[in-house]
This record gives C-alpha cells, sequence and structure tokens, in this order.
C-alpha cells in the first residue's frame, strides 16, 4: 500500500524523518470500523519499508479519544459470524505483530480515552504519553469477552501480573496518571502537552544512531515474543467468547448503557 490508500489514517511527514499517523474518525472518538481495524495491519510494513522514515508518531484526531475501540457494529457482525470472527482474529495479530516486525520506533500521543485495537496501538508503542486525565481500558470482560487483543502480550510485562490481572479482569478505567505509575505507559502529561512532548521524543530517537536503536528495539521486542504462544491462545479464547451468550448481554448493555446481566454470571435456578 501507499500513504495515500489509506482511508481512516492521516499521515503527516514531520522534520528529520518522524512521520505523524493520525487515527481519523473523530465523529466517532476514532473508533475501529472494518476498513480501519484492517488499515491498523498495514501501515506498519509502509513505515517499515519507507527508507524517509526514522520514527512514527500515532494519536487520535480530535480532542475527545485516541480510539475509542471498535465499531459496536462490528462486536455485533462478530457474534453472529465466524467468518468475521476469523477475520478479525487475523487482523487482530496481524496488529500485534506487524508492530513488534516494524524495524522503526514508534511513539504513542495518548490525547484522550482508549480502548480495543486503539489500546492495542498505544500500548504496543516502543514510547507513550498518555494525557493525565485521559482514561483507558482494555474492557473486553465488559462486553463479556476475555482480553485477548494484545494485553496477555504486554500487560504482564508493562505492569506486572498482579495489576495486569486486576486490570484485565475488572475492566476498570485507569487515567494516566495511574498509568504512568504503575508502568503501563511512560510518560503522562498534560493533555496540551501530549503530542508535543510525543514528537520531540520522536525527533530524538531521529537523531540517534538508527542502527543501534532499531536493534535495541530488536532485542527488547524478542521478550514479547516468547510470550507469542500466550497471545496466540489469549486471542482464540476471545474469539471462542464472541459466539457465546455473554457477548449478545454486554453488547445489549452498552447501546442501552445499563449494567449487564450476563448468562454466565447467574446462579443456576436464579
Amino acid at each position: 500500500m501507499r500513504y495515500e490508500d489509506f482511508q481512516f489514517l492521516l499521515f503527516d511527514r514531520q522534520p528529520d524523518g518522524v512521520l505523524l499517523i493520525t487515527l481519523n474518525r473523530p465523529e466517532v472518538m476514532n473508533a475501529t470500523n472494518d476498513r480501519m481495524h484492517w488499515e491498523l495491519t498495514q501501515v506498519w510494513g509502509v513505515v517499515h519499508d519507507d527508507p524517509g522514515v526514522k520514527v512514527a508518531v500515532v494519536t487520535g484526531a480530535g480532542e475527545r479519544a485516541f480510539s475509542a475501540g471498535g465499531d459496536l457494529s462490528v462486536v455485533e457482525a462478530m457474534s453472529n459470524s465466524q467468518e468475521a470472527t476469523l477475520r478479525v482474529m487475523k487482523e487482530a495479530s496481524d496488529i500485534v505483530y506487524n508492530m513488534l516486525a516494524c524495524d522503526k520506533p514508534i511513539v504513542s500521543a495518548i490525547n484522550g480515552t482508549a480502548v480495543g485495537a486503539g489500546l492495542a496501538v498505544a500500548l504496543l508503542a516502543d514510547v507513550s504519553v498518555m494525557a493525565e486525565d485521559a482514561r483507558l481500558t482494555d474492557g473486553h470482560t465488559r462486553l463479556g469477552v476475555s482480553a485477548g487483543d494484545h494485553a496477555a502480550i504486554v500487560w504482564p510485562l508493562l505492569c506486572g501480573m498482579t495489576k495486569a490481572k486486576y486490570y484485565l479482569m475488572t475492566a476498570e478505567m485507569i487515567d494516566g496518571r495511574e498509568a504512568e505509575r504503575i508502568g503501563l505507559v511512560t510518560f503522562c502529561a498534560p493533555r496540551a502537552e501530549v503530542l508535543p512532548k510525543a514528537l520531540a521524543i520522536a525527533a530524538n530517537l531521529a537523531r540517534g544512531s538508527q542502527t543501534a536503536i532499531r536493534a535495541t528495539k530488536k532485542s527488547l521486542n524478542n521478550w514479547m515474543r516468547l510470550a507469542g504462544p500466550v497471545f496466540d491462545n489469549s486471542l482464540a479464547l476471545e474469539m471462542l467468547c464472541f459466539l457465546g451468550p455473554d457477548v449478545k448481554e454486554g453488547l445489549a448493555a452498552l447501546r442501552e448503557k445499563r449494567a449487564p446481566r450476563f448468562p454466565s454470571a447467574q446462579l443456576p435456578g436464579a
């Protein structure tokens, strides 16, 4: 693909080989539809192969969100179609492994809410800068599916197993200050300073030895590659959950803005 082929990602070349990538569906808080989800699998290969790019910075359009996760229409399609589920499963895997394979450093500027596939991109970046008052959540268990699209491969490495288990099982929201405190993101900053700080970090990386920086990234990413079987299993289990009854209740609860009453949480005879 070429940069002009992307529909929902914007590209802005900064000085010194820094490329700013913007998730661009601000009218829906940059939620991922089918096309945008697929584009997030493709962009990292394009960046990898572009000799004019030394560092990529990724952020969300608008002032509300980095990305609010997947469109509910995508979730509904997955709950009713094995074909849709298998397609999303492959794409979710490709986002993770293609980001790990991209030899250029990736910096995320988490300017607002980050959930789902958007959160995967935000946390798999090599350096992450998050707004102090922004909030993130993996969110899967709130929908009635297991954490799978990135969490098992990276959360325990970032914030430790005990914090990872708690936040992934409860789907509790985490603000930027807490995310930095537990190591889930690299830095937090006032919202207005998030993108400038991310771009400054990228510019600094672009001035360094590219061979040394890329080799360091590759070496450190091998910790996540070691967790590849854990991730693959978690992704398969997540997709099985999409084909069960809990996700239909979770989807209905989100649309009706109420607490879910998951079938699996009901006692026999209740």
